[in-house]
């Protein structure tokens, strides 16, 4: 392959290209397991799967996957995915993905995704326009606009999808929202939700170092769409999600997971406000530690209960809600990972992380008796994705956390980062969702930004060196919400 630090690897590029574009010019390329004809597949015989993205959290999803074909595996690092190539002998290896997909279209009947956030949105967009199943690690994106554009590409293709937010299939996450919507706390007044992350390095600054790179890493393909830096293990294989261009921090990680309860319960929406402020916030990497605060408007009334104006503030970093009232001394807030709560007019509820063992504080009754009204997910929820995919779109059930569902509430999620990204601007951000802009800033508005925060100790004293950088807070919020690709790269 060729490769050059201002473009991609060009395998092959017009002919993916086509063949990508003629689906999504309306001939949709229809799974071999849905219609008739040679290749057929009935919907009770497996599925053929192929991963892209496999070193790290793929390994685990192709674990959960029972019973199916796994016939080929792509992955930027072939020394990170050494040990899943080894699970799985017969399946073709590429460090390509759309080398994969063009080889092996008509072999390929869905794909799991799990590579870093910055590349989710354009792996699953090639799959999904070549009639591809996709199962697609959380966040779903790695911005705004890339949500909302799958979850149109997911209308249009009519492929089964799911966004690797496993604790949406769980119990608890329906326990939380059934009790909720029957009224046991009431109407809801306000909603915190936490985490312990990150539990990687944040808050750095670009390495000044330049090590070559390892013979077994394709450079190039990691750094896809994102804008060329030089290689540096400071970024890959693990602790890419610490860097704005890769990765969405804490809150990209964990966000998907444990702002759902609230999202699914309330049916949400789009907020009509934000706001954010942090540990200090530098131009590489996500902070520390942030605070978040979501506004939505007064919404009509859902099941029992009335929607009136609602305030959701996310913490991490080690930041904290203020105990609830009512809360037993020493009792943890949820779990070690994290957890959500809604206050209500009549109570506090309170779950883990994932959704999990949610309960009522003060209550006797735990748990409360209300009817069990929403759909369980009998199996795991690769598997909720793996039934969903075998059945024909006219008839399909879709799986618990399809990109319509997913898809918005993604939205929500990585909106988080672009409030702490321009806290610069002191205010609360009126959000136009319909039309994904921010209403209240003006053209001639800047952000100043710590670039670089060096210090040296003189005599036991520390002498800083901060350096600062001045941005259009227009331009910078334009592209925060849908970003500029590096050339050969696109989603349409």
């Amino acid at each position: 392959m060729n490769k050059n630090k201002g473009g991609t690897n060009n395998l092959s590029r017009r002919k993916f290209i086509t063949r990508t574009a003629t689906v999504a010019a309306g001939i949709t390329i229809v799974p071999r397991h849905v219609l008739g004809g040679a290749g057929y597949q009935a919907p009770s015989d497996t599925l053929n799967i192929a991963g892209i993205g496999v070193g790290g959290m793929g390994a685990a999803n192709l674990k959960n996957i029972n019973g199916q074909n796994i016939v080929a595996l792509s992955d930027v690092d072939w020394a990170y995915a050494k040990g899943v190539f080894n699970d799985y002998p017969d399946a073709k290896k590429y460090k390509d993905y759309r080398k994969m997909l063009e080889e092996m279209d008509k072999d390929i009947d869905a794909v799991v995704i799990a590579t870093p956030d910055h590349t989710h949105a354009i792996t699953a967009a090639d799959s999904m326009k070549m009639g591809k199943h996709v199962f697609l690690q959380k966040p779903l994106t790695h911005s705004i606009y890339e949500s909302r554009y799958l979850t149109g590409l997911a209308k249009e293709t009519g492929v089964a999808t799911q966004m690797g937010n496993q604790g949406h299939s769980g119990e608890g996450t329906r326990l939380f929202a059934e009790w909720i919507r029957n009224g046991e706390i009431g109407d809801p007044l306000e909603a915190h939700c936490w985490t312990n992350r990150p539990i990687w390095p944040q808050g750095l600054e670009r390495p000044e170092e330049k090590p070559s790179v390892p013979s077994t890493l394709d450079w190039d393909l990691f750094i896809g769409p994102a804008k060329y830096r030089p290689y540096h293990p400071a970024y890959t294989p693990w602790n890419w999600r610490a860097w704005w261009d890769f990765g969405t921090g804490a809150l990209g990680d964990m966000g998907c997971h444990i702002m759902d309860p609230i999202y699914f319960a309330l049916e949400l929406g789009h907020p009509i406000a934000f706001e954010g402020s942090s540990s200090q916030l530098n131009t590489e990497s996500a902070p520390i530690a942030e605070k978040v605060t979501y506004y939505f408007p007064e919404m009509e009334r859902l099941d029992k209960i009335k929607r009136p104006p609602l305030k959701m503030t996310w913490y991490d970093g080690g930041l904290m809600p203020e105990r609830p009232e009512g809360l037993e001394p020493g009792r943890i807030m949820g779990d070690g990972g994290g957890g959500a709560m809604i206050v209500g007019t009549k109570g506090t509820i309170i779950c883990s992380t994932y959704g999990r063992d949610p309960y009522i504080i003060g209550r006797e009754d735990n748990p409360p008796q209300s009817k069990k009204v929403i759909p369980r997910v009998e199996s795991n929820h690769e598997m909720d994705w793996v039934r969903a995919s075998k059945e024909s779109k006219a008839n399909r059930v879709e799986a618990s956390s399809n990109f319509l569902y997913s898809g918005p509430f993604n939205e929500v999620v990585v909106m988080g980062n672009l409030a702490v990204r321009l806290q610069d601007l002191k205010k609360k951000l009126e959000w136009d969702g319909e039309n994904m802009r921010i209403k209240n800033i003006g053209a001639n508005e800047e952000l100043r930004i710590v670039t670089s925060d060096k210090f040296t100790v003189i005599d036991g004293d520390p002498k800083f060196n901060t350096q600062h950088m001045t941005i259009n807070a227009k331009e910078a919020a334009q592209e925060y919400i849908k970003h500029n690709y590096r050339d050969g790269w696109k989603l349409s």
